[in-house]
């Protein structure tokens, strides 16, 4: 039965699932920005190529990305709960969360800043930038339309592990969707929240689309 009580745990869960997407989304940009910037900048031919730190994080990176989330999910419940008191409900599902994209969002940071054009990096070292000048104001600056297109995918990807953190209690439209729609074989309640996660996707991605061509000098008119 739709009634309000029903409709205000919808409410919550849609609030619970923005909640956990973009603060996750915060804190894997945090953790995967620095390690993308290392991984191009350490590479050979980089700025400053560093073989063992490049191999190191290129493994590292490897290695998390391979584990697929509902794994790595249960396997540091014990870390979550140490960094948060417990192991279930909204909060504690940003851990694994932004455990599990920070690799993510490394590679896509990497990607992006590989598309920037080796001329006008060249150009900069040539008047005498510094490397920190050249990753601030060249490499950022001009991989800034790819960097929100990869952030926009981010939060796609990381709304979609949301949903799978409801397996084990993680909150949120998933975790809606698993109670009630699964175990309690409420249907209706299982569309509505599937219908809710793709608008989310679709706004978080509309979003992003208009912030990408509003700043890509490439787009006329």
């Amino acid at each position: 039965m739709w009634d309000s009580q029903t409709i205000l745990m919808i409410v919550e869960g849609t609030g619970a699932t923005l909640y956990m997407t973009l603060v996750s989304t915060l804190i894997a940009y945090l953790l995967g920005l620095p390690v993308g910037i290392l991984l191009v900048v350490s590479a050979p031919g980089g700025l400053k190529p560093m073989k063992a730190l490049y191999k190191a994080l290129d493994v590292v990176v490897n290695i998390l990305r391979s584990i697929p989330f509902l794994i790595l999910l249960m396997l540091i419940i014990p870390f979550t709960r140490f960094i948060v008191g417990r192991s279930y409900g909204a909060t504690a599902t940003i851990v694994p969360l932004a455990i599990a994209a920070a690799p993510f969002v490394a590679r896509l940071v990497e990607s992006s800043l590989l598309e920037v054009d080796h001329g006008v990096i060249e150009a900069a070292q040539s008047m005498g930038a510094s490397p920190g000048t050249i990753i601030w104001k060249v490499l950022l600056a001009e991989a800034r339309v790819s960097l929100i297109v990869g952030g926009t995918i981010s939060l796609g990807t990381i709304l979609g592990y949301s949903a799978m953190a409801g397996v084990v209690g993680g909150g949120g439209l998933g975790d809606i969707a698993i109670r009630y729609g699964y175990h309690r074989y409420q249907a209706d309640i299982m569309i509505v929240t599937v219908i809710l996660l793709v608008a989310l996707v679709q706004i978080l991605q509309m979003i992003g689309t208009k912030l990408s061509r509003k700043l890509d000098r490439r787009i006329t008119g």
